[in-house]
Order: C-alpha cells, then structure tokens, then sequence
C-alpha cells in the first residue's frame, strides 16, 4: 500500500497514526503542495490523504482510511465514540488554531514545499481563509492566551496519557493531529498532562513532533 501525504496536514496525521497504532506498513509518499494532477488523477479532487489499497485502487477521506486500516488489523476495532466534552473542545480549538500553525507550516523546510511555487500556493490558498499570514504572526500572543486556556480545559479531559479515553479510540485519531502541528508554535507551553501524552502519541505512532523546528 502506499499513502500520499502532506507532513503539516492534520488530516493525513490521521491515517498516519492508524498505521503506526497498529503496524501496518505503508510507503508513504510527501506530494508537492501545489501538485493538482496527481491527487485529482486518483480521487477526482485535490487534497490527501490518499490510500492506494492493495489491488491499486484509491481511496479519499482521512476517516475513511483510518476505518479501512483498522479494519485490516485482526485485533479489536478503534472505538467510535467521541466525548461530548472533547467534540466541544475540538469545534473551539479547529475555529482558531489553524491562525497559529498554518502561517509556520511554510517557515520550517517541510518537503512539500520544495519550491517557492508550492510555498505560494499554499500562501495565497490558506490566506482566502484566516487573512495576512503575516498579521496573524504577529497576533501570536493574542492566540497563545486562548490556546493556553483550551490546553488547560483538554488536560482535565485526559483519563491516561497514553490515551485520552484510557484506550485508543477515535478520540485520539481527532486530538492528536491538532497537539501536533501546535507543537510548530514556539512560545506555546503545555500542560505536564497534555505535553507527556503527545510525546507518548507521537513514539506509539512513529509521527515527528515539530518542537525542534518551532517558530
């Protein structure tokens, strides 16, 4: 199997972690941002992750490749349920959170953006949707204090810290990739609770932080 990713897209840290969580081996191949031909001549639309499945077909949708490996494992099934409290907390942070990261996605030398025309593609994409990249850095501190306060709420939710739930359960197939591309904000500070728990995510799933690269 193979899997098309961008590094920095939540989505495809989805389907990441569900080979990692339960070893399954796929080539996972970084396209270039700007890149239309190859994910719309797979799926008729531009965006990943994509899944090429063993008889070579394709498949779309993060969830619906986080269900499709999971199905494949001979142990138990992920667990759907979603806290109430924990779908509260990610509509709040996904409104906001994308102002922090996405401005620092292009400044860290991630492989799809190679080249300045994947860079502004990206640039000119993302700023239809949050505004000035530049204005939202420097509104950094601004975010920080909501952030800090929703790290503070999440901690409280967190039953292990190897597992929001205590067991691996779609609510960590949701959070984890959030956690994770904060880790690209210099200045943000986790909870103790909060900050063990993605590194412990981070290790069961093989997926690199960005805290060595953070700006």
């Amino acid at each position: 199997m193979k899997l098309y990713i961008y590094d920095h897209c939540p989505f495809c840290v989805r389907a990441r972690m569900i080979l990692g969580i339960k070893g399954i081996d796929a080539e996972q191949i970084i396209l270039q941002n700007d890149d239309e031909d190859t994910p719309i001549g797979m799926i008729g639309a531009k965006q990943v992750p994509i899944l090429q499945k063993q008889d070579g077909s394709y498949m779309g949708e993060s969830l619906d490749i986080v269900r499709y490996i999971d199905g494949l494992s001979n142990e138990g099934r992920l667990k759907e349920e979603i806290r109430t409290e924990i779908q509260t907390w990610l509509d709040k942070v996904n409104s906001y959170s994308s102002k922090l990261i996405q401005p620092r996605t292009v400044l860290i030398d991630l492989p799809e953006f190679s080249t300045q025309k994947a860079i502004d593609y990206f640039v000119n994409k993302k700023e239809q949707n949050i505004g000035s990249f530049q204005n939202n850095l420097e509104k950094t501190n601004e975010y920080l204090q909501q952030i800090h306060q929703d790290l503070a709420t999440l901690a409280d939710l967190i039953q292990s810290e190897q597992a929001l739930n205590k067991e691996i359960s779609m609510e960590d197939i949701h959070v984890f990739p959030i956690l994770r591309n904060l880790t690209i904000v210099k200045d943000i500070v986790f909870p103790e609770k909060v900050e063990n728990y993605i590194k412990n995510m981070s290790n069961l799933t093989g997926i690199s932080l960005y805290t060595e690269k953070a700006v």
